[in-house]
């Protein structure tokens, strides 16, 4: 992370409210499905994501399916991590990049205009702009807290939403650890969207832990 001084940015006022953009643990199969319905039912759910590692492409896609149509019932839009591939075969609404996952405007010129293609930019004001400029349709900043999910040694500064928030109009989401307890100061500091998972999937009650969420997300 840079030493840029991001004091100088107060988060804009907000347009539209902050929303959960849930993540998927590993194992999706089992009582998977059931559980993703409790949790994409509360209104404040915008997006979900697939984020599955190493599994068989074929397998993959078969768990997929009803999870797919899940999102699809509760208008929550259906990400793939990743996978390029997987994401056109899917007809998903959008796929993840990581910064070693593919270029953006080869994902755009293989998934078409309407698919939202998203960017991990970590702690970095380049690579978010670099994506901005490419032709993303959201860039994710993080991990802001230490996560059971994904290891990182990325920590960035709420101020980067802040700055990012008031000099550009792509939504931006934050990533990384994030819990009802931690999640407020994000959302002031102008998250259009928080990505979570454990927080939600590691709960008994999926239902309860998205509904937790509900405070924070009027935070700003």
């Amino acid at each position: 992370m840079d030493d840029f001084d991001f004091s100088v940015f107060a988060a804009p006022e907000r347009e539209h409210p902050c929303d959960l953009y849930l993540i998927s643990p590993q194992d999706v199969g089992g009582d998977f499905p059931a559980r993703l319905k409790a949790a994409v039912a509360h209104e404040r759910v915008s997006a979900f994501q697939l984020r599955v590692k190493g599994m068989e492409s074929h397998e993959l896609a078969r768990l997929a399916a009803p999870l797919q149509e899940i999102c699809a019932e509760a208008e929550v839009a259906f990400i793939v991590n990743d996978d390029v591939a997987m994401a056109k075969r899917l007809k998903a609404d959008g796929v993840h990049l990581g910064q070693g996952d593919g270029d953006v405007k080869d994902a755009r010129a293989i998934l078409g205009p309407s698919v939202q293609i998203g960017v991990t930019c970590h702690a970095s004001r380049h690579l978010a702009m670099e994506a901005g400029e490419a032709g993303a349709d959201y860039v994710a900043f993080g991990a802001f807290y230490d996560s059971p999910t994904k290891k990182s040694e990325h920590r960035p500064e709420p101020g980067i939403l802040s700055w990012w928030a008031s000099l550009f109009e792509l939504p931006c989401v934050a990533i990384g650890g994030i819990t009802p307890d931690n999640a407020a100061p994000l959302v002031r500091a102008g998250a259009d969207f928080l990505a979570v998972s454990s927080a939600v999937w590691g709960a008994e009650d999926v239902a309860a832990a998205v509904a937790a969420f509900e405070d924070a997300l009027t935070q700003g």
